[in-house]
C-alpha cells in the first residue's frame, strides 16, 4: 500500500503590534542604559505625556548613577522587568540611550516581553532592546526618548508623530530625493537602528539578534541604519560585517539615515558617498539616503520596528508607508 505524505509550509510569523494606547493609559519612563544628562528631563518628559492625556510613571531608579550606567545590570534589568510585568503599564519610554541595554537581555527578559507585549520607545543604545522585542514577536518604536520630549515639548511635530504612533497610527513619510538614491520599490518588515549597536552587540547571540541570518530567511526585510561619532573606515567595516553575515544579500531595500559627528576619510567627500559605493555595488534594490532617522532629534522620525512597510524611491521623492 502506498503511503502518502502531506507536507505543509508554516507561514513565517512577523512581529505583532502591541495594543494601541488610549487617553488615561500609563506610560513608564525609565533608564535601561545610561543616566539622563539633565536630571530634570524625566519630570519634564512626564509633563508632556500628561498634556497628551496619558498617566506617566517615572521610575524611582531613572536617575540612578553607576559608573556610565543608570544602575547595575541587576538593578536596570529588574526595573525593566517590573515595567513589563505591570499590567497597568501600557508603554515604556527610555530616558536616553548611552550604554548598557544589551547587558539586560536574557531568556527571562525575552519571556517577559512575549507575555507582556507593549510599546517600547527609544533609539541609539536602545536598538538592543528593539532586537529583543522583535525576537519576542513584538513591534517596537525606534523614536526620540525622554530627553527630546522634555526639550521639544508636547507640540513638537516629531514628538506628535510619536504620540500618534503610540495610539495606533501607521505613518507615511515623504522626503525629498537625494542624489545618491537608487530608485525602486520594496515591501517588507522594517528592522534596524543604530548601526554600531546591531552589528556588534549580538555577535554569537543568534536567538536575540533581529538580523540573524536564520531569522530573516524567508522574510522580506527593509533595513535602516544611522550612527553618530563613527569614522568612515569603521562604518565600512560594519557594512562588511553585514555583507559577510549574509544580511545585505537578503534585504529588499535599504534606508540610510543621517550619520552625525563622523570622522572623514581621505578620498571621500562624505559618508554618503562611501556608503553609496559599497551598498549599490552589485545590488539592484531601492536605496534612499538622508532619511530622517538619526541622533539629531530634529531629524528622527518614529520608525515602527518589525512593521511591514513599502519603500518607494523615485527621482523626485522617497516615501515610506507603514501598513
Amino acid at each position: 500500500m502506498a503511503v502518502l505524505a502531506a507536507f505543509t509550509t508554516m507561514a513565517v510569523k512577523n512581529p505583532k503590534a502591541p495594543q494601541a494606547l488610549k487617553p488615561g493609559d500609563k506610560i513608564a519612563i525609565l533608564s535601561p542604559a545610561s543616566t539622563p544628562r539633565d536630571t530634570t528631563a524625566p519630570a519634564r518628559a512626564a509633563e508632556v505625556l500628561r498634556q497628551w492625556g496619558f498617566e506617566p510613571v517615572v521610575s524611582p531608579q531613572a536617575l540612578n548613577k553607576y559608573h556610565m550606567y543608570a544602575g547595575t545590570i541587576e538593578e536596570r534589568r529588574a526595573d525593566l522587568l517590573r515595567a513589563l510585568r505591570d499590567k497597568s503599564i501600557k508603554a515604556i519610554i527610555a530616558t536616553r540611550g548611552g550604554y548598557g541595554s544589551a547587558m539586560l537581555i536574557d531568556d527571562e527578559l525575552i519571556d517577559a516581553m512575549k507575555r507582556n507585549p507593549k510599546w517600547l520607545v527609544g533609539y541609539s543604545d536602545i536598538t538592543s532592546l528593539h532586537s529583543a522585542e522583535t525576537r519576542a514577536g513584538n513591534m517596537s518604536l525606534h523614536a526620540n526618548m525622554g530627553g527630546a520630549l522634555a526639550e521639544k515639548g508636547a507640540n513638537d511635530s516629531i514628538n506628535l508623530l510619536l504620540r500618534d504612533a503610540l495610539m495606533g497610527e501607521r505613518p507615511a513619510y515623504t522626503v525629498p530625493a537625494n542624489p545618491f538614491n537608487r530608485p525602486g520599490m520594496a515591501t517588507g518588515i522594517v528592522l534596524g537602528g543604530n548601526m554600531s549597536v546591531f552589528t556588534s552587540n549580538f555577535s554569537g547571540s543568534k536567538k536575540y539578534d533581529f538580523l540573524d541570518r536564520d531569522y530573516i530567511k524567508g522574510r522580506d526585510i527593509i533595513l535602516f541604519f544611522e550612527d553618530v561619532g563613527e569614522s568612515l573606515p569603521r562604518v565600512a567595516s560594519m557594512l562588511t560585517q553585514l555583507h559577510l553575515k549574509g544580511v545585505l544579500s537578503q534585504v529588499k531595500g535599504i534606508i540610510v539615515g543621517r550619520f552625525t559627528e563622523y570622522t572623514p576619510a581621505s578620498g571621500y567627500e562624505s559618508m554618503h558617498q562611501m556608503l553609496s559605493e559599497y551598498i549599490l555595488h552589485g545590488r539592484d534594490i531601492p536605496v534612499c539616503f538622508d532619511f530622517p532617522v538619526s541622533h539629531d532629534e530634529s531629524w528622527n522620525f518614529p520608525i515602527i520596528e518589525g512593521c511591514e512597510a513599502t519603500l518607494n524611491v523615485t527621482p523626485v521623492a522617497t516615501t515610506l508607508q507603514f501598513k
